[in-house]
């Protein structure tokens, strides 16, 4: 990828989450794709009205957007340089979810937690295998990788957790 700050965040094994209020165009429309989750406030607008400037948009770039926005809306919002509402971009896939705008740093927030009390090792794997997913079939060694979890502490713990009807403590 040829949008070196783009590809550190696709590259985080981190779970990402996006909040967005306000106007989410351009480079943070870029940003947030590459987040894993992006929720929105309902007064938040969508675009990229590049072509406004007289350039196109950069192919490491495009190729993020590419990930999360279906192709006819990423030609929609790049050829026409239109804006879109948020529950426009909920509707065609680009969000997560859209709450009250008041209320979307309280989600945002919310939603972080709940992932941070889940196995971080979980988040790691499944974060590396919807890459590799993403980037082509799995070969047999990726495959094999993804089973490692099996041996993992956070795994046990999970398992033991259930079977007791407890919360885990990872």
């Amino acid at each position: 990828m040829s949008a070196p700050a783009l590809g550190a965040l696709l590259a985080c094994d981190i779970p990402l989450v996006a909040q967005i209020d306000g106007s989410c165009v351009g480079g943070g429309l870029e940003v947030a794709a590459c987040c894993d989750l992006r929720i929105a406030g309902a007064s938040a607008r969508f675009g990229i009205p590049i072509a406004k400037l007289g350039f196109p948009m950069a192919p490491g770039e495009l190729l993020a957007l590419g990930r999360v926005v279906p192709a006819a809306t990423l030609r929609e919002l790049l050829l026409e340089a239109r804006l879109m509402d948020a529950a426009t971009a909920l509707a065609r896939g680009l969000l997560t979810r859209v709450v009250d705008s008041a209320l979307v740093a309280h989600e945002a927030e919310a939603a972080a937690q709940r992932i941070a009390a889940l196995s971080p090792n979980a988040a790691r794997i499944n974060k590396r295998t919807l890459r590799q997913i993403a980037e082509a079939a799995l070969t047999p060694e990726q495959r094999r990788l993804h089973f490692t979890y099996a041996d993992h502490p956070e795994h046990r713990e999970g398992i033991s957790a259930f079977l007791a009807k407890r919360s885990p403590r990872f």
